[in-house]
């Protein structure tokens, strides 16, 4: 078994996050957002005996309640894995059970089998969050302090570079069918009794038929390179490190250890008031994530090419922005750089409020507040989780902890989506929503400041 710090046991580590983040991008943000809107804009749903007029608020709803479960869940397994010692089996679970999910959204083709899209968007969601509450807490296990700043760097770096090389095929595909053999012919009939326009139609409507099927095809294809190169991280990650032997009524006694680790959370002031102000600037950094393509379409004006260059544009800034933001903070402390990219997240909300449809080259300045948000995009959740393990006590409960660290960032996602959408029925605009979202950075940078440092944080 390799031991804590060593180099390969860190890189494996750090490679759940190429194997993963191809979820976050294709699926989450990127692919699959274009391809539901595709089946069923302008077009009625049923699910669940119910009328659905507006199917993104389906979808919405989906991803709201799997954030829901999730929060629920993982503080009970987590505690049941730290008790047990079984970490890793949940984490394979939950890798598996999401890339299956993810794959089965091949099955979702037309409106009779949206029910499809939105179960396996339910699982796949859930596969995805619970499996990172486990991959999280073996941070402390696997890097000693002083390297886990650069160790959840090194997460983000690999996550970001395997989303991108994964989202540009699957783009390739998407835009180029026939170069991948994914074109569906049309009959000669069709094109010899049919007029020019007819013709012309006829082709168009069979490009987009095949440019949907090789969405379809990037499903199965995502799924496949969670699974496969999560292998990766499985074979050499620890399980039991610390040599448990659970009793028969293993259930309840994780239940205990919840409990005890609720207790030490509230005799630990520096820890909580860290996970306060967690949870404040993941109001705002959760929430811009999840809406920044809505806002650039709805309010903007802007088309989907232009989304899509803005969203790689971001990956690739993220990933110089995780590697300075991880040197700088050993330089200045971790409290000192995280202090620092809130300032640019409260620029970002500021430089959004003052962008207008009718603004000249409106769409090389949602670029730049893109690049922007992409340098402290991977630093700020790199330098977060690596800070929380830093204040973590001597503990065998990592899971536990982690799960604690995982509900905090799930409820700002439910406040977050939830303030921004009420703002913009009292405003009917975006920009007083992402203008709100400071107040969250603000109060955030205020926790921080008035929070004592340690020997690994200052």
């Amino acid at each position: 078994m390799l031991k804590r710090g060593d180099k390969k046991l860190i890189n494996a580590w750090a490679f759940y996050d190429w194997a993963n983040s191809v979820y976050s991008l294709v699926i989450a943000t990127a692919v699959f957002p274009l391809f539901y809107s595709a089946m069923t804009e302008g077009k009625t749903v049923y699910f669940l005996w119910m009328k659905w007029d507006y199917p993104d608020t389906l979808y919405s709803y989906t991803l709201s309640f799997s954030f829901l479960i999730v929060a629920f869940m993982s503080p009970i397994l987590s505690a049941i894995a730290d008790y047990t010692g079984n970490k890793l089996k949940f984490m394979k679970f939950f890798c598996w059970l999401g890339g299956l999910a993810v794959m089965s959204l091949y099955f979702f083709k037309n409106l009779e089998t949206v029910w499809v899209g939105i179960i396996c968007t339910f699982f796949a969601s859930i596969g995805f969050w619970s499996s990172v509450v486990f991959y999280n807490s073996y941070l402390p296990e696997v890097a000693p302090p002083e390297q886990q700043d650069a160790a959840s760097a090194k997460g983000f770096i690999y996550g970001y570079i395997g989303s991108v090389i994964l989202l540009l095929f699957s783009l390739g595909m998407i835009l180029y069918p026939d170069f991948f053999g994914f074109y569906i012919s049309i009959s000669d009939i069709q094109l010899a009794t049919g007029s020019e326009s007819e013709i012309a139609e006829a082709l168009k409507q069979a490009k987009e038929a095949a440019s949907i099927h090789a969405m379809r095809i990037s499903f199965v294809m995502v799924g496949l390179w969670w699974i496969g190169f999560a292998q990766i991280t499985f074979k050499r990650l620890p399980n039991n490190v610390h040599h448990r032997k659970p009793e028969k009524d293993f259930i309840w006694k994780g239940f205990k250890e919840l409990k005890k680790v609720w207790i030490e959370l509230k005799d630990a002031p520096t820890l909580k008031n860290f996970l306060i102000a967690f949870f404040l600037l993941s109001v705002g950094v959760q929430t811009i994530i999840l809406l920044a393509t809505i806002f650039g379409s709805s309010e903007l004006g802007l088309g989907t090419i232009n989304l899509i260059v803005t969203v790689l544009l971001i990956q690739v800034v993220a990933i110089f922005g995780a590697a300075f933001f991880s040197r700088l903070s050993t330089k200045i402390g971790n409290l000192k750089a995280i202090k620092i990219t809130i300032l640019i997240w409260i620029l970002v909300c500021f430089s959004a409020f003052m962008l207008e449809k009718k603004l000249v080259n409106v769409d090389l300045y949602f670029y730049g507040l893109g690049a922007l948000l992409g340098l402290v995009l991977g630093a700020i959740q790199s330098l977060t989780r690596s800070t929380y393990s830093k204040l973590l006590p001597e503990t065998a409960n990592h899971a536990t902890y982690f799960s604690f660290y995982d509900v905090t960032e799930k409820i700002a996602i439910v406040l977050g989506t939830f303030v921004f959408g009420f703002l913009i029925y009292l405003t009917d605009s975006m920009q007083y929503s992402v203008l709100c979202l400071t107040l969250f950075f603000v109060a955030s940078l205020i926790v921080l400041s008035r929070l004592k440092k340690t020997k690994y944080v200052q």
